[in-house]
């Protein structure tokens, strides 16, 4: 098997990739002998919130690729180098960055946009018959990327739930330990911190989201 590619969106749950999804993604992955690489796009976030107050940290801005690389110990690459042909699966922590800052479903729901980058990189993968694993709130990329009918799971959050299906995707609830799978396309789901109260929760469902996408390659 050749890598497989992990897509971050910053640093921190409230405005960047979820750290403890991404690292349990990565323990996952090296543990089962996998090597990876750490993608980010390279553009602002959509804004910076203070972790410790939740509040908006008004007239500060930081980059979506250079804070993924304190997840990523500086190994990290743009997205714009990121050749899917040269990896076997994609990986794509939550957070609310990956809703703010790989899209915009954060601020527009049903009707939000996925960045064309992002965008580009991730149906590529889909067309190819790659297998992908997307969790917590990420799986709303998946459903522009994937589309018609396309299987998945945020949880069981009925106005998320609402808005993916009215965006052509078929949610499935789901509890925090398990996954989705939606077999012809290849693509996995988990709760994650949707739902997961704790790190050990969240560690049941990516380990075995983990275990199913590589199962696909």
């Amino acid at each position: 098997m050749s890598k497989v590619a992990i897509l971050l969106s910053g640093c921190g749950v409230y405005d960047g990739a979820e750290i403890h999804e991404s690292v349990l993604t990565m323990l996952a992955l090296s543990q089962r002998g996998v090597a990876y690489q750490c993608f980010a796009p390279d553009l602002l976030q959509l804004h910076v919130i203070n972790h410790r107050t939740g509040e908006v940290a008004e007239g500060e801005q930081r980059n979506v690729l250079v804070e993924a690389a304190r997840i990523a110990r500086g190994d990290i690459l743009p997205i714009s180098e990121l050749d899917p042909a040269e990896y076997s699966a994609l990986f794509v922590p939550g957070g609310f960055g990956a809703a703010k800052n790989l899209c915009d479903f954060a601020v527009n729901g049903k009707n939000c946009e996925i960045q064309p980058q992002v965008m580009e990189v991730c149906q590529a993968f889909a067309n190819s018959g790659k297998p992908a694993g997307y969790m917590c709130i990420a799986p709303a990329l998946a459903a522009r990327v994937y589309g018609q009918q396309v299987k998945l799971t945020i949880g069981n959050d009925p106005a998320t739930a609402d808005a993916l299906v009215a965006m052509d995707a078929t949610h499935v609830s789901c509890q925090v330990q398990d996954i989705v799978v939606d077999e012809s396309r290849k693509l996995v789901t988990t709760p994650a911190y949707m739902l997961a109260q704790n790190i050990a929760e969240a560690a049941v469902g990516i380990n075995k989201l983990v275990d199913k996408v590589l199962s696909l390659v």
